[in-house]
């Protein structure tokens, strides 16, 4: 199993920048896929980017794409979500996870450990 701690929520404004860090460890990721999820109230828990640990290969969802970037420090064993442009509609708890997937593993069922979740809210 792997643990999954997440970091970096907070208030912001339309506009304004944020960075989420998730710290990792446990067993042997090196070939895991990482990804952010987000689930706002009532809504389905959905997928906004992901990155292969190993080779960096990194996928976004189109609500995000040019906004967002996923990296990992591979030194500090540590993922990151730059979120730059911060819309109200970002608003949402922010996962943390990692899985056995692919690069294009969009599925909260592809992926198998789970951050606590950190609250992300813009307002206008």
């Amino acid at each position: 199993q792997v643990q999954l701690v997440e970091s970096g929520g907070g208030l912001v404004q339309a506009g304004d920048p944020l960075r989420l860090s998730c710290v990792v460890s446990g067993r042997t990721f090196s070939r895991y896929t990482m990804g952010w999820f987000r689930q706002a109230p009532g809504k389905e828990r959905d997928f906004v980017a992901g990155i292969t640990w190993s080779g960096g290969i990194t996928n976004y969802a189109a609500s995000v794409k040019g906004r967002f970037t996923i990296s990992r420090d591979k030194a500090k064993n540590t993922l990151f979500l730059q979120m730059n442009s911060l819309k109200p509609e970002d608003t949402a708890v922010y996962y943390c996870a990692a899985g056995p997937g692919t690069a294009y593993s969009t599925s909260a069922s592809q992926f198998d450990s789970w951050g606590q979740g950190t609250q992300v809210t813009v307002s206008a």
